[in-house]
C-alpha cells in the first residue's frame, strides 16, 4: 500500500509540473488561428504579421536566459508559479488589450513564461522522480507540449466555427461578442486564462524540489519531502548522500574551455544544426497551419489543423517507445527522408495542383505525413542528439549556447515564413525541403560517429565523473583537447 501511495504522490508532482509543457504547447499552437484575423483587423504586411508570431519567441529567449539564475536562486516550485502568472497576465491581457501594440506586449510577456517553464518544469520533474522511473516521468512533459498543441487547436476550431457571421455589421458588441465573434482572435488567445489559472493555484499543492532543498542546506525539509516519495530510509538516507556527494564531486568546465580546437568545432556546428533545423519547415507548419490550409483551398482549415494536433500528438506518444528500440539513426535517416518527399509533394501540390488534378485530400495526406515524420525523428532526437556532441565537463555551457541558437531559429522562421508564402508557396516548401536534405546530412554524421563507432565511456576525471572518451581516430581535434584538459586538471588513475 505504501509503494502505492508514494508511486501516486510522485505522479501527481510529475503531473503538475507537466501543466506547464501544456500550457508552453498551447501559448506556441493557439498563435495559429489568429494570424489572419489580426492580420486583416490591424491591416498588417507579410512582415509584421511575422512579428505578431515571432514576438512571443523573443519573450521565451528572455526566459530561458533567466530561467536558470531564478530557479537556482528561488527554488523550482516559486519560479513555476512565476511562469504561470505570466500566462495568466499574458492570456487575459490579449483578450482584452485595445491596440495592436499592447497584444504584442502581452504576448511576448506570455513568451517569457514559455521559455522559463520549458526550463524549469523538466527539472523539477526529475528531481522528484525515483531513478527508476525517471525517464518515463520526464518523457510526459515531452508529451504533454504535443497535448497543448493539441488543445489550442481544437480550442481555435470550436470558437471558429461557432462565430456568428450576422453579427459582422453589429457596432454595439460587448467585449464577449467581440471575442467569440467579430475579434474572436481575442477569445482563442484569451481562452489560454482557464489553464494558467489552474498551473498557477495547483502549484501550491506540491512541494519544493528536494535535491534544490538539500543544495540549499535544508536538509531538514529536503527529508520529509523525500519520505513521501521513498518508502526506506535508507532510500532517503542514500538519496542525500548521492546529491550531497555530487555536490563535492562536481567540476565545471570553464566558457574559455568553449574556445579550445575541437570543442569549438563541436559548438559551431551544434549551434548551427540548432538554427537550420528550424528551417526544415517544423514551426512554420505549428504556427500557420490554418493559414496554409487556407491558401490551399481548403473549406474549414481549423479542423484540418486540428489533425495535424493528433497526428502530432500520437507520434509523439510512438517515439518515446521505439527511440532506444530502432535506434536513433534510423529514426533520422527515415524520417527525414520522408519529410523531404512529403515537402516535395507539397510544393507540387501549390504549383501544378491543378494542372495535374490534385485534390485537398493530397494535400493533407503529404502533410500529415510530414508531420508523423518529423515528430518521430527530429523532434524526438534533436535535444539528445546536440548534447551527445559535448563532453560532460562542457556540455552544460555548450548545450545552453545549442538551446539559445534554436530559440534564434524559431523565431527567425515565425518572423520569415509569411514573406516565404507571399513570395512562393511551392517555393516556399521546396525551399524546406533542400534545408530538410542539408540539415539531415548534418544530423547523421555526429549521430553515426557517436553512436556507431566511438560511444563509449571512460573515467578520466579525478573526481570519478564520467565523461565521453573521444577516439582520436575519429574525434581527432576533440581528443587533443581531451589529453590537453586531463593533463591540465592533473587527472589520475582511479584504479591501481
Amino acid at each position: 500500500m505504501k509503494q502505492k501511495n508514494t508511486l501516486g504522490y510522485v505522479i501527481f508532482m510529475a503531473v503538475v509540473a507537466a501543466i506547464g509543457g501544456i500550457l508552453f504547447g498551447y501559448d506556441t499552437a493557439v498563435i495559429s488561428g489568429t494570424t489572419e484575423i489580426v492580420k486583416n483587423q490591424f491591416h498588417l504586411t507579410d512582415l509584421m504579421e511575422g512579428w505578431y508570431v515571432g514576438c512571443a519567441l523573443i519573450g521565451s529567449i528572455c526566459g530561458v536566459l533567466a530561467a536558470g539564475t531564478l530557479s537556482d536562486y528561488l527554488g523550482r516550485k516559486l519560479t513555476m508559479l512565476i511562469s504561470a502568472a505570466l500566462f495568466s497576465i499574458s492570456a487575459i491581457g490579449c483578450a482584452v488589450c485595445g491596440s495592436f501594440d499592447s497584444l504584442v506586449a502581452y504576448r511576448i510577456i506570455g513568451g517569457v513564461g514559455i521559455g522559463i517553464v520549458s526550463i524549469v518544469s523538466p527539472i523539477y520533474i526529475s528531481e522528484v522522480s525515483p531513478a527508476k522511473i525517471r525517464g518515463t516521468l520526464v518523457s510526459l512533459y515531452q508529451l504533454a507540449v504535443t497535448v497543448g498543441f493539441l488543445l489550442a487547436y481544437l480550442m481555435n476550431w470550436v470558437i471558429d466555427s461557432n462565430i456568428d457571421p450576422s453579427l459582422a455589421a453589429s457596432q454595439d458588441l460587448t467585449l464577449w461578442e467581440r471575442m467569440m465573434n467579430t475579434e474572436a482572435w481575442r477569445g482563442m488567445l484569451g481562452s489560454e486564462t482557464l489553464p494558467a489559472l489552474l498551473f498557477f493555484f495547483i502549484i501550491f499543492f506540491i512541494p519544493e524540489s528536494p535535491k534544490w532543498l538539500i543544495v540549499n542546506g535544508k536538509t531538514d525539509k529536503a527529508s520529509k519531502i523525500l519520505a513521501k516519495i521513498y518508502n526506506t530510509e535508507d532510500e532517503i538516507a542514500n538519496e542525500i548522500q548521492v546529491t550531497n556527494a555530487s555536490l563535492k564531486g562536481e567540476t565545471k568546465g570553464k566558457w574559455s574551455d568553449l574556445l579550445k580546437p575541437g570543442i569549438l568545432i563541436a559548438v559551431i556546428t551544434g549551434s548551427a544544426i540548432a538554427i537550420l533545423g528550424q528551417f526544415m519547415g517544423v514551426n512554420a507548419v505549428l504556427y500557420y497551419g490554418p493559414k496554409i490550409f487556407s491558401d490551399a483551398g481548403f473549406d474549414n482549415p481549423m479542423f484540418s489543423t486540428v489533425l495535424v494536433g493528433v497526428v502530432n500528438c500520437v507520434t509523439t506518444v510512438l517515439a518515446v517507445f521505439i527511440i532506444d528500440r530502432v535506434g536513433r539513426k534510423q529514426l533520422i535517416y527515415w524520417g527525414v527522408s520522408g519529410m523531404i518527399l512529403c515537402l516535395l509533394a507539397i510544393g507540387v501540390y501549390f504549383a501544378w495542383g491543378s494542372t495535374l488534378g490534385l485534390g485537398n485530400g493530397f494535400m493533407l495526406t503529404f502533410f500529415l505525413a510530414y508531420v508523423f515524420c518529423c515528430a518521430i525523428s527530429i523532434s524526438a532526437i534533436v535535444f539528445v542528439l546536440l548534447s551527445e556532441m559535448y563532453p560532460n565537463s562542457v556540455r552544460g555551457r555548450a548545450m545552453s549556447i545549442a538551446g539559445f541558437a534554436l530559440w534564434i531559429g524559431t523565431y527567425l522562421i515565425g518572423q520569415l515564413t509569411p514573406v516565404l508564402l507571399g513570395w512562393s508557396q511551392a517555393g516556399t516548401f521546396f525551399i524546406f525541403a533542400v534545408m530538410c536534405f542539408l540539415c539531415g546530412r548534418s544530423f547523421l554524421r555526429p549521430q553515426a560517429r557517436l553512436l556507431k563507432r566511438s560511444r563509449h565511456i571512460g573515467k578520466i576525471s579525478r573526481n570519478k565523473l564520467q565523461t565521453i572518451d573521444y577516439d582520436k581516430r575519429i574525434f581527432p581535434q576533440q581528443y587533443r583537447w581531451q589529453e590537453r584538459h586531463s593533463q591540465e586538471t592533473d587527472h589520475r588513475p582511479l584504479c591501481k
